[in-house]
């Protein structure tokens, strides 16, 4: 049986629990997930996490019953009368043309399937209830805040106890915890939800990767602008955003009669750059690049730390080229990738090859003879570079296919962490033209991309691949000095000009604490280095290295020390 059939009717058991419990509750959805299933519920008195254990109790009861999964087909008439008392279930049957029903026990839900035959498919030890949540009804926070109660579900019980292992480690290395652990970023409600607030640790990390991809970017010929945060309506309506993005942008501001918007995009400034003097064939390509603030409004339900946030900064780029270009310039941007994730540690990433539906005539630009010129294009480069990839129909942006490439966080969740699009729409709706070599006006073509990413995005997916111990070019503090007693205190901060000198990062632990504390508060902070000096090292102008993660200490001299961590930091090791 498949473990998803499984999953979904595990969601039926947990819904026919909860009914069996408490009287009087209003069903939602119980879909199956990765790795488990929820249900909604609208609940007469709240549940807390003491409650799980009680329906899962009652959950694997109902599974020893060996019930059955009877599917029906019944007419709006009739599920209208069998759901009478269930609003939920009532609105979702006005959008159904066919109505299917699964029935188990006393339990009824309006249900496409597919499910098991029985109960005695399920393996009752290889399930759990993991935590409750609350959820809006349909993602709408103008809708009821549902119950949501998420379960994980597996075949075996071995595979269920690997799973918990990984979720423990998981929430070890959760970036939301370590940041605030490690004094990285905030949140404040009196600010917003979504609207992160970098610490001067946090920003120390946001600095390093922008000092990084910037030189990076410069030196691979790449020119830096600077664009305002927002821009008249007007502009937006042109690029199609507007009509595309809409639910996605933020209400438009009204300034002395005209209606601007915070921008969700940045090709739209950069086109106006493009379009501010006549170009030639000799210009291309031009490489636009900027770290741009963006905003998205997003549901409050689909904030998560600084994974999906309200505004964000992104590491964008606008390549305008000739056709002829296209192919070298989206390989460079490859390159340029693969370069970023190899310096960062990222090696755990995958390719997809986001295509355009035909039949979702409301996302896309319509216009299907571009869209299959640009998707052979793309496809036709990606085999060249003999690039792995998935195919996904659907997930192209409004304006042309796109690469992604794809990672998942420590919970098991997709996400997209970087993106190539070729656009074929936008360089026709702003007019984008250069003079080719025989003189005569063409259309130019237009690569989006994102070398690095969103940053806070990234920021999320470092903090957690490294568990909070960064490599020393990212890490907040890279040092601590630890003087044995207050007659070391001069020595130590002898040693810490040198570092400042040496544009290190550094601290200074004079506290009237023991070095034993120090060193184990050192380690709970994730400092690469600490330093001990006492008499021995003041009269031998030597210091005492603990590397992190070590428990051995070397005593070396400083001039070799910091020659060691300057060739360890200019590798970005």
């Amino acid at each position: 049986m498949e473990i998803d059939t499984i999953r979904h009717s595990l969601a039926h058991i947990l819904a026919m629990a909860v009914q069996e419990l408490y009287p009087g509750v209003k069903f939602g959805i119980g879909p199956a997930i990765d790795q488990g299933f929820y249900y909604d519920f609208d609940l007469p008195n709240p549940l807390s996490p003491a409650d799980l254990p009680k329906i899962e109790k009652k959950m694997r009861q109902l599974i020893k019953q060996n019930l059955k999964f009877e599917k029906k087909i019944i007419s709006i008439t009739e599920c209208k009368k069998l759901f009478k008392d269930q609003p939920y279930k009532l609105e979702l049957i006005k959008e159904l043309k066919k109505i299917t029903i699964y029935q188990s026990g006393n339990f009824v839900d309006l249900c496409k399937g597919p499910h098991i035959k029985t109960t005695k498919e399920i393996n009752p030890d290889a399930f759990k209830l993991t935590k409750i949540a609350g959820a809006y009804w349909r993602g709408d926070e103008k809708n009821q805040m549902l119950t949501r109660i998420y379960g994980i579900a597996f075949n075996t019980k071995k595979e269920l106890a690997q799973y918990i292992k990984q979720l423990e480690e998981a929430e070890k290395r959760d970036h939301r915890v370590l940041g605030k652990k490690l004094d990285l970023f905030i949140f404040s409600d009196l600010i917003g939800k979504g609207l992160p607030l970098l610490t001067p640790k946090g920003a120390v990390i946001r600095q390093e990767l922008e000092k990084f991809i910037i030189n990076e970017e410069t030196k691979r010929g790449y020119s830096r602008v600077y664009t305002p945060d927002l821009a008249k309506i007007d502009l937006y309506k042109k690029s199609g955003h507007w009509q595309h993005y809409k639910e996605s942008m933020y209400p438009p501001i009204n300034v002395d009669g005209e209606d601007y918007v915070l921008r969700p995009m940045a090709c739209p400034h950069h086109f106006a750059l493009y379009n501010s003097k006549p170009r030639s064939y000799r210009d291309l390509p031009i490489r636009y690049a900027e770290i741009v603030k963006q905003y998205r409004k997003e549901q409050s339900g689909e904030l998560s730390g600084l994974v999906r946030v309200m505004c964000f900064s992104l590491v964008d780029a606008h390549i305008i080229c000739t056709q002829n270009q296209v192919e070298q310039e989206f390989k460079n941007v490859l390159e340029l990738i693969q370069y970023s994730m190899k310096v960062l540690g990222i090696k755990d990433y995958w390719y997809r090859f986001s295509r355009w539906d035909p039949k979702d005539k409301k996302k896309y630009i319509d216009n299907p003879k571009a869209w299959r010129l640009t998707q052979f294009l793309m496809k036709r480069i990606l085999d060249k570079l003999k690039l792995k990839y998935i195919s996904a129909d659907g997930e192209a942006a409004f304006y042309g296919p796109k690469l992604d490439i794809q990672m998942r966080n420590v919970n098991g969740k997709e996400d997209t962490a970087f993106t190539v699009q070729i656009d074929f729409a936008l360089p026709e709706k702003f007019g984008l033209t250069y003079t080719n070599e025989k003189g005569k006006q063409q259309r130019p073509m237009v690569i989006h991309r994102s070398s690095i990413g969103c940053i806070e995005r990234t920021m999320a997916f470092l903090i957690e691949q490294y568990a909070g111990a960064f490599p020393l070019w990212l890490s907040p503090v890279q040092i601590w000095i630890i003087p044995i007693a207050n007659r070391h205190n001069k020595y130590a901060n002898e040693i810490g000009k040198m570092f400042q000198n040496s544009d290190f990062r550094f601290q200074i632990r004079d506290e009237n604490e023991t070095v034993g504390k120090k060193i184990r508060e050192g380690e709970i902070q994730k400092i690469p280095y600490l330093l001990v000096v006492g008499d021995k090292e003041q009269k031998a102008k030597s210091i005492s290295v603990r590397k992190r993660g070590k428990k051995d200490i070397e005593e070396t001299k400083l001039d070799k020390f910091i020659e060691k961590i300057t060739k360890e930091y200019q590798s970005r090791l």
